[in-house]
């Protein structure tokens, strides 16, 4: 299960221990697949300044937490950290956010939209 997570508070997740924001939606199966061919297909590219992070994601497995994803779409950073993530992968990479899978990723996040999660739980 991924959540999509539209972050609020961009300036934390230099260095934040979790991933905070408006949780939006909800990925299973299939869309998790799809989003985890997407991120992994993004291109890397030169790292920018700013790190403000618009969108992010955590990964869960059946029981636990596996890793976080906050995005910049602005400076091309991705930040990855979790209990699953080894530690030469921890940290902020740079990434192309002009790349079609990032394009793509990004109009999954933006397609996210509250009203759908809480639909969801209502239906629970």
């Amino acid at each position: 299960m991924i959540e999509v997570v539209r972050i609020t508070d961009p300036m934390r997740h230099l260095s934040a221990k979790d991933l905070v924001g408006d949780d939006v939606a909800i990925w299973e199966a299939a869309q998790v697949c799809d989003a985890l061919m997407l991120i992994s297909s993004v291109p890397d590219s030169e790292l920018r300044r700013c790190f403000i992070p618009g969108w992010g994601i955590r990964a869960h497995s059946a029981t636990d937490l596996l890793f976080q994803i906050a995005f910049c779409f602005q400076c091309h950073g991705a930040r990855l950290w979790g209990p699953d993530v080894p530690g030469e992968l921890d940290g902020i990479r740079g990434f192309d956010p002009g790349s079609p899978p990032a394009l793509e990723l990004l109009q999954r996040f933006r397609g996210s939209r509250p009203g759908r999660l809480r639909k969801l739980f209502r239906r629970s």
